[in-house]
């Protein structure tokens, strides 16, 4: 009787996985206009050693006369501008344009990096940065949207830090009036449903990666498991998942592309090899640091 009983409790457990996983299946946005192009240059067609850092518009520049699509990241300033900035904080790639006040943060290769978050200033006062060690500025979104003019397809990623959605209606009411192929993705769930509740007719992906391999304690707890694990789609019903390829065989991940076939993204390929040894377990390719060998279908 008893081995009965934990019989059913299995199979129950194991069907609650699967319906957690499950991604959208009915009502799903087109895939093929994102498909479309395998190759996604990574914050733009970027190196952070010359005049074309990451997430700047000298970046994005080179990737649309490239034809590869664009990964990008979009958060809010203080007064609330959707601006393209990776961190939350500024210190890796932020600059000052002249001398360094005493509060600056020096970075751990030695470099002088911005004090504060990208939130703490106004998008006015982040003109006075620099990005690296070009003379590029903090773009803001609507001006990269202007830009790409839907020349290459786009994937958005909403910057949100805990609970702070501010960012979702902001970056939505901009893209609404954008006339290119576009899909948003998110590592906080909530970005993703709150897409799914306002903008249902949009290509959403779910961020992820095995967070427990990290150092960081944080991200030993049990909502970075159910992250990792994509216990959350049920709630977010992503069109895709992109996935840290070095955790390819994450059974949530095989299992959302290769049974429900969603759509499978990469992050982030950095290097010919990479790009190799994953052809096949993925769909498309968010890459940075080479250029590689096969183009856009």
């Amino acid at each position: 009787m008893l081995l009965k009983v934990v019989m059913i409790i299995i199979i129950c457990l194991v069907i609650l996985y699967f319906l957690a996983i499950m991604p959208r299946m009915t009502g799903k946005a087109a895939s093929e206009s994102i498909t479309s192009h395998v190759l996604y240059a990574h914050r733009g067609l970027h190196d952070n050693n010359s005049d074309a850092p990451e997430n700047s518009m000298a970046a994005f520049r080179k990737a649309v006369e490239a034809g590869y699509g664009i990964e990008l990241d979009v958060q809010l300033t203080k007064d609330g501008v959707p601006v393209v900035f990776h961190d939350f904080t500024l210190a890796r790639v932020a600059r000052y344009d002249g001398d360094a006040p005493s509060d600056a943060v020096k970075n751990e290769d030695g470099s002088i990096g911005v004090s504060g978050k990208v939130i703490d200033y106004t998008y006015e006062e982040l003109q006075n940065f620099h990005l690296l060690n070009s003379e590029e500025k903090i773009p803001r979104f609507e001006d990269f949207l202007n830009m790409v003019d839907g020349r290459v397809p786009l994937i958005v990623e909403l910057k949100i830090e805990m609970f702070d959605l501010s960012v979702c209606p902001k970056a939505d009411a901009l893209l609404r009036n954008y006339k290119g192929v576009y899909c948003i993705e998110s590592f906080n769930p909530l970005g993703v449903r709150w897409y799914r509740k306002n903008h249902g007719d949009v290509m959403r992906g779910q961020l992820s990666e095995e967070f427990f391999h990290e150092i960081d304690k944080i991200m030993h707890t049990p909502m970075y498991y159910a992250l990792a694990f994509l216990l959350f789609n049920f709630w977010t019903k992503p069109d895709f998942v992109a996935y840290n390829h070095n955790h390819s065989f994450n059974i949530s991940r095989k299992l959302c592309h290769g049974l429900y076939h969603n759509v499978a993204a990469a992050w982030t390929i950095r290097s010919q090899e990479e790009l190799d040894n994953n052809i096949g377990k993925f769909d498309v390719f968010i890459f940075e640091g080479f250029i590689p060998a096969i183009k856009s279908r």
